[in-house]
Formats: C-alpha cells, sequence, structure tokens
C-alpha cells in the first residue's frame, strides 16, 4: 500500500518533507547567507519549505477533519512537527503509526 493511497500516508510524507526541508533551511542555507554571504539558498529553499509548510498544514487539517483527531492532538502535531527540528520524527513514530 502507498503512502499516498490515504491522508495519514499524505501527512506523513508531507510532515517528513516539510521538517527535513527546516533542516535544510537551518543547517545549510542559513549558514551560506551568514557566512559565505550567499542569500540565494535562503530564498530558494525558504520558497520550497514555504510551500511544503503550506501543504503540510493542509493535509493535518483534512486529517482532522476525516479522523475526527481531537483539536489537542491536531495542535501537538502541528507545534512539534513544525516548530521543533526534527519533531517531525518524533511525531511519525509516537503520534502517526
Amino acid at each position: 500500500m502507498s503512502l499516498l493511497s490515504t491522508s495519514i500516508g499524505r501527512l506523513r510524507l508531507s510532515s517528513f518533507l516539510e521538517g527535513f526541508s527546516l533542516l535544510v533551511l537551518l543547517g545549510f542555507a542559513m549558514p551560506m547567507k551568514y557566512m559565505m554571504d550567499e542569500p540565494i539558498y535562503v530564498r530558494i529553499i525558504g520558497m520550497l519549505h514555504g510551500l511544503l509548510f503550506v501543504g503540510f498544514v493542509l493535509f493535518l487539517f483534512m486529517e482532522h477533519s476525516e479522523s475526527k483527531w481531537k483539536n489537542s492532538k491536531t495542535l501537538t502535531v502541528f507545534l512539534l512537527s513544525s516548530f521543533v527540528p526534527f519533531g517531525f520524527v518524533y511525531v511519525d513514530r509516537k503520534l502517526l503509526k
């Protein structure tokens, strides 16, 4: 069964992509901007991260509606996945399986 065939699978994939893009933004693009004076990486990766973030939020609300999650679970998944580096790994293992 494919990850994309279920709403939880789509949420898990979008969470991973959004979280990974945050790590690339913080670990590669930001140092390139401030240490090497190369801001183009932040523009490109930042734009991609923003698009992935919007997709993640859409999939999260779709899953919230379909699975009738409590608001507290949705908020926890949102906060941990979006704002904590490597939080998406914890969320995937503990909350989305």
